[in-house]
């Protein structure tokens, strides 16, 4: 297979699964999510968290020595969206924003773009704060936000390993995983739009 025809299947799969995630957490049962593990398969099972701090962390270590300032932000900011979503403090425009982050951070990734440390950190981390409310309304307990919290260092640390791992073979590669993150953040920012 060339290259070309995996970018056409990776963004086709890509595609294909997210038509169906703009409204997958705001109304969802309310804190139905409870205990360690179920907090750290959340941000795994879902293709847009997934997508975006697997992309974080490749970004962060495709375009700075400070790999670890970025996911660290967003770490600590989605923890405090899903702290002020428990505390039912409602952010308007979750899901746009959460399309938005994947639209951007695919951009960032796909155009190596190199931002300082402080920048990168503080773009993410407003990312991550929408994130973190999605997230807040369907876990219950600190239990499974220490859970969330994990299963996104995890995420970063695949993204981190992945990026090096990427730096060392052509630049199409990671470039084309950024146009695939940013391919869904414009899917799923249409589906909100058409919805």
């Amino acid at each position: 297979m060339t290259q070309g025809h995996w970018i056409k299947a990776l963004g086709a799969a890509a595609l294909a699964g997210t038509g169906s995630i703009a409204l997958a957490h705001v109304g969802a049962d309310g804190h139905g999510h409870h205990g360690f593990f179920a907090g750290l398969l959340h941000p795994i099972t879902g293709p847009d968290h997934l997508a975006a701090m697997l992309a974080v962390g490749v970004w962060s270590a495709a375009t700075t020595r400070r790999v670890w300032t970025a996911p660290l932000a967003f770490a600590l900011t989605l923890l405090a969206g899903a702290l002020l979503a428990q505390g039912g403090l409602g952010l308007p425009a979750i899901e746009p924003m959460i399309a938005a982050s994947l639209l951007v951070v695919g951009l960032l990734l796909a155009a190596r773009t190199k931002l300082p440390p402080g920048a990168g950190a503080l773009l993410v981390g407003g990312f991550a704060l929408f994130h973190g409310a999605a997230h807040g309304q369907e876990l219950g307990g600190l239990a499974a936000l220490a859970g969330m919290v994990a299963g996104t260092a995890l995420l970063h640390g695949a993204g981190i390993t992945l990026g090096r791992r990427l730096r060392h073979h052509s630049v199409w590669w990671t470039r084309a995983a950024g146009a695939v993150v940013a391919l869904m953040g414009l899917n799923m920012g249409w589906g909100l739009l058409a919805g």
